[in-house]
């Protein structure tokens, strides 16, 4: 009997024309992709495990996944035949051999998400990777309502009411924001996001940053769960997975 051997791979995606990571009957999704480009080399089905799932329309520079195989091919070779077999909105950046205790969802330490708002004029060309706004914004107040979401926070107002997930405590370690003209690049890093967590936050961000709404607000709803006065969820487009730290 061959040794199995785990694979650690990262991958990029554009998330454009997928339904998510996450595979679906009856949709396009990036693992479904994945699993039909290592299935036909192994000639039988393989199975990967994501770090996480992203939704439909969101982007990853740096999502990663695992398989185990009984086939001995080296990273170089596998990252090239992977590749050649991916659809051209996928492309695998690096693959490494593991030790068969790495696991890509349960050893992640943390991640980093990125969102990309501008307040430039439209622009058809970029209209699926970054997030438009028709107005100016206060940088100040954005930048301040950022820094709100640092530390441990009950995020149970920063996702969908339905997520089933019991303990939505987060810890979010940094928060940057960074300005290129009139392209705003939002950074968080944390221990782990619940489902819509960023995109509901950068709503409420977008929102005091317009005078909608106060920064106080932020607190306010960690201490009490009123989902509905977090209304705004900003749209997928400009939301990126951009790295897994182990």
């Amino acid at each position: 009997m061959s040794q199995t051997r785990r694979i650690k791979c990262t991958v990029s995606y554009d998330g454009t024309n997928f339904f998510g990571f996450q595979k679906q009957v009856d949709k396009r999704t990036v693992q479904g992709e994945i699993e039909k480009c290592l299935s036909t080399i192994h000639k039988e089905p393989c199975k990967i495990v994501g770090s996480g799932r992203t939704d439909a329309q969101v982007h990853a520079y740096g999502q990663v996944f695992h398989f185990d195989t009984h086939l001995d091919i080296k990273e170089e070779n596998w990252k090239n035949a992977l590749n050649a077999l991916l659809p051209n909105d996928i492309y695998i950046r690096e693959v490494e051999k593991v030790d068969n205790e790495f696991h890509a969802r349960y050893s992640v330490k943390k991640k980093e998400y990125r969102y990309y708002l501008t307040t430039a004029e439209y622009n058809p060309l970029r209209r699926n990777y970054i997030s438009f706004l028709k107005q100016d914004v206060d940088i100040d107040k954005m930048r301040e309502a950022l820094k709100h979401f640092e530390g441990t926070h009950d995020f149970t107002s920063f996702t969908p009411t339905n997520n089933k997930v019991k303990d939505k405590v987060r810890t979010i370690y940094e928060t940057h924001l960074n300005v290129h003209d009139k392209d705003l690049e939002f950074i968080f890093i944390g221990n782990g996001f619940l489902q819509y967590q960023v995109r509901i936050m950068m709503g409420l961000i977008i929102e005091i940053g317009l005078g909608k709404k106060e920064i106080e607000l932020i607190d306010y709803l960690f201490e009490h769960h009123e989902r509905f006065k977090a209304e705004y969820t900003a749209p997928p487009q400009g939301l990126y997975l951009w790295k897994v730290y182990y």
